[in-house]
């Protein structure tokens, strides 16, 4: 299940792409998949193990480009191990909601994207992500959890004062948002209740036949209630004072 928008942020093969916190390797395996040189990158060791394990399943299958390449490296979101300008791309997808200091880690991305690269960050939307907080303690309280609920016009602001230019954005998984509801109300940890099992399987089910009447229910629901916010953003070229870059993201 995607977040990102391929059509929106096209990769070609070769391109060297970072998926950061990238945790089980959803996105890390279409970038792969699509010819890039991926790197997967997370704190958690034990993600990592299993990205690195499909990530060889899929060459085993043929399922990559020859020329494609990918690896896992487990590190800091707030003191990536690598150099300057170093990424074509870079997809943060449900992570930045997990760091106390995430313009730090917003600083990280600008510094290892190239000028002119492209960064995909995903959140969870403003009012679904409001409604389990309401709902649940535990969904918002434990290890590791959501620190924070952004507004899309917050994360947009502190990723333009990072340095970064707003390219637009959408909403996606409508149709989750609900299921996060039942499972707040019921215990986050009771994947065995009733109601919260039956909505699971009907999730599945959509996953893997994507008819045509819960695609155009999703993309009636996407801009009320989805579940995720995506905003794409471009590092400039060539850095322009502040006063420019204010006036020209007044334009």
């Amino acid at each position: 299940m995607l977040t990102v928008d391929f059509q929106r942020f096209r990769v070609t093969p070769g391109e060297r792409v970072l998926d950061m916190g990238c945790g089980a390797g959803r996105h890390a395996f279409e970038l792969y998949r699509r010819g890039a040189d991926v790197v997967a990158f997370d704190l958690d060791a034990d993600e990592l193990a299993g990205v690195e394990k499909m990530f060889g399943a899929m060459r085993l299958e043929g399922e990559v480009p020859e020329a494609a390449a990918a690896e896992t490296v487990q590190g800091d979101a707030l003191d990536l191990p690598f150099p300057d300008d170093h990424f074509d791309k870079i997809i943060a997808s449900e992570v930045l909601e997990h760091i106390p200091d995430d313009m730090k880690a917003m600083t990280e991305l600008l510094r290892v994207l190239k000028p002119g690269g492209r960064l995909a960050v995903t959140v969870p939307s403003w009012l679904p992500e409001r409604v389990c907080w309401a709902l649940s303690e535990d969904y918002h309280t434990a290890p590791g959890g959501h620190v924070r609920i952004y507004t899309r016009a917050e994360l947009e602001a502190k990723l333009k004062a990072t340095g970064f230019r707003v390219n637009g954005h959408h909403h996606a998984h409508g149709l989750h948002a609900p299921y996060w509801w039942i499972k707040c109300a019921v215990g986050v940890n009771n994947d065995g209740h009733p109601l919260a099992k039956a909505y699971h399987q009907i999730l599945v089910w959509d996953i893997m036949k994507r008819p045509l009447a819960t695609r155009l229910a999703e993309r009636v629901m996407n801009p009320l209630i989805g579940k995720s916010v995506v905003v794409y953003f471009t590092k400039p070229a060539t850095r322009a004072p502040a006063g420019e870059r204010e006036t020209a993201d007044a334009v």
